[in-house]
């Protein structure tokens, strides 16, 4: 019992932060890091933009990961946020973000603008972030991610398509940096999928 109680806590200090989330040159180790989620980005081949003017919603999020918290889940049904790692924003918020550069730059419609600005759009895609966590039942882990996106018609209504997107990466280390280059990662991975499957729709007549 008490060598399973030392190992409750070494998973949970690992996983709050306190050990090794304090900045180079701090005096404080436990001084709060804000990291930014971010698009890898790959290298597309040009091709012809569909005449179709997207709209993109703002990427929802379930309240759970609707916040700045990095989560993390150390037990099946679970979830947590570390004590001294965090987003420097709202994921929901940064991948919006992150979606939108990437479609401006793969040029897969002739223009994409966000929903709400007053641009007139033929096709509307909404996307929700069901999962976004570090996974650390066994060290050290994988971090997840699970994505749902609709494109529908603005002229007619009706729902084009539907898909939910899956990641499952690797942590290569057993704090917040390692599980950061894993996020972004999925972030990018999801980037990928979601372009691709865009590219695909707007091909077909």
């Amino acid at each position: 019992m008490r060598l399973q109680n030392i190992a409750w806590l070494s998973l949970a200090l690992a996983l709050s932060g306190c050990v090794s989330f304090g900045l180079a040159g701090e005096d404080d180790p436990r001084a709060i890091v804000y990291y930014v989620m971010e698009d890898a980005g790959r290298e597309t081949p040009a091709g012809t933009p569909s005449p179709r003017i997207l709209l993109a919603a703002d990427t929802s999020a379930g309240a759970f990961y609707d916040t700045d918290g990095m989560a993390f889940s150390s037990n099946a049904g679970t979830r947590g946020y570390y004590q001294f790692a965090r987003w420097s924003e709202r994921a929901g918020k940064r991948f919006t973000d992150l979606l939108l550069a990437r479609l401006e730059r793969e040029q897969i419609f002739a223009s994409v603008a966000q929903s709400g600005s007053n641009v007139r759009g033929d096709w509307l895609l909404t996307t929700d972030i069901l999962e976004l966590y570090h996974d650390a039942a066994q060290q050290p882990g994988v971090v997840k991610m699970e994505l749902r996106a609709e494109v529908s018609d603005l002229k007619t209504r009706a729902l084009l398509a539907r898909k939910t997107f899956s990641q499952s990466i690797a942590v290569s280390s057993f704090d917040a940096a390692g599980a950061h280059k894993a996020f972004n990662q999925a972030s990018t991975r999801t980037l990928d999928e979601v372009s691709d499957w865009l590219r695909e729709l707007a091909s077909k007549p």
